[in-house]
């Protein structure tokens, strides 16, 4: 039983997104809007994501990513695929 309105997205926010506190951030806002899942930085500088829950909640999410924390200036947030689901709490993941 899947329910339609529920969604998983697979992000990458570039631009700087480091030494910021954008996971943080991130992970506030994501259990603020009731989504599961995770974010983690990466080595080439960019922030990874997966969120995972209601259709509107995750729109909401990749529009606050466009913005980040108030020192993150965010060049983009791209979609790399839709899928896997998280189904239990939101985690700051080590660094990739």
């Amino acid at each position: 039983m899947s329910d339609p309105d529920i969604r998983s997205v697979h992000v990458l926010i570039s631009g700087r997104v480091q030494g910021v506190s954008y996971r943080a951030w991130c992970a506030d806002e994501a259990v603020s809007l009731g989504l599961t899942g995770w974010v983690r930085n990466r080595s080439d500088g960019a922030v990874e994501a997966l969120f995972c829950g209601p259709q509107a909640a995750i729109s909401t999410m990749l529009q606050a990513a466009e913005d980040g924390p108030i020192h993150a200036r965010v060049e983009g947030v791209a979609i790399l695929g839709e899928g896997d689901m998280e189904t239990e709490g939101f985690e700051i993941r080590p660094t990739v």
